[in-house]
């Protein structure tokens, strides 16, 4: 039997996005993780056989945490909670800074077309997001005159955009943010049906 691992696939993850965050997405290589980890070279090697690997994954498990903390925060969707959620978004990302600049870089900045096969079949992750919309949308229609895009805008685009302005301008989303988003959407959302 081998022994534990000193450094978990979640650990090595994270140092790149650490890296990431500090100094941007070529100094995110193999090498770094591990002098960034004091893993050894094999030990990343092991977990992440190539770049694009790791670039990958730094991508999905950012993406599906946003989802999974989202999903749970909307709960079942109304138009209370939708603008509380679009709110809070700012508190998710004051509360994961690196995390959040893998967000606000986009899939397309961690060269998804390099990545190994496994990362680009399963659930594709913009599948999975339509679905949700779809679902959402379908929610809250019956309470509100906002069009479907209107919805979809308010809810994940408008916070997104909000938080992406704010990173540009070289500072962290705080309250200012928080009640712009939370303005912005009870003006869409509160529409009445």
């Amino acid at each position: 039997m081998g022994r534990p691992a000193k450094h978990s696939a979640d650990d090595l993850i994270d140092a790149a996005i650490e890296i990431f965050a500090a100094h941007g997405i070529r100094a995110v290589t193999l090498g770094a993780v591990a002098e960034a980890t004091g893993a050894s070279n094999g030990s990343v090697y092991h977990r992440f056989p190539d770049r694009p690997s790791l670039l990958a994954q730094m991508w999905l498990r950012t993406s599906r945490r946003f989802q999974d903390a989202y999903r749970t925060r909307l709960g079942e969707p109304t138009i209370e909670r939708g603008i509380a959620t679009a709110a809070w978004v700012v508190d998710w990302c004051r509360d994961n800074p690196a995390q959040t600049q893998v967000l606000a870089a986009g899939a397309r900045t961690f060269n998804p077309d390099e990545w190994p096969e496994s990362a680009q079949t399963g659930d594709d992750i913009e599948q999975v997001v339509r679905a949700y919309g779809r679902d959402v949308i379908t929610a809250l229609a019956p309470h509100t005159r906002a069009t479907p895009d209107q919805i979809l805008f308010a809810l994940l685009e408008l916070p997104i955009a909000v938080v992406r302005r704010a990173l540009q301008s070289g500072h962290t989303p705080g309250e200012r943010e928080e009640e712009l988003i939370r303005g912005l959407a009870e003006v869409i959302l509160r529409q009445p049906g």
